[in-house]
């Protein structure tokens, strides 16, 4: 599994992977976390509100920080 966070490296960005980071501790799913910053490569994915959650290149949230009980939910789901 292939997360990135999409953001400027802003404090909602960096919350955002460490939630995501918690949220795998807890689900005991491994994956790579990547940060996307570079505004043509968040473009891609067409994302307008940073910070932004992707999973296996799907866009699962932007626009605001998960909470790591939000993030598990989601990993549930994509299992």
């Amino acid at each position: 599994m292939i997360i990135k966070i999409l953001g400027s490296g802003c404090k909602k960005c960096v919350t955002l992977k460490e939630n995501t980071e918690t949220a795998l501790k807890e689900t005991g799913i491994e994956a790579e976390i990547i940060k996307v910053t570079e505004f043509k490569d968040i473009m891609v994915y067409g994302v307008m509100s940073t910070p932004a959650l992707v999973i296996d290149e799907k866009v699962v949230s932007f626009g605001k920080v998960l909470k790591p009980k939000e993030i598990v939910n989601i990993l549930k789901g994509i299992e």
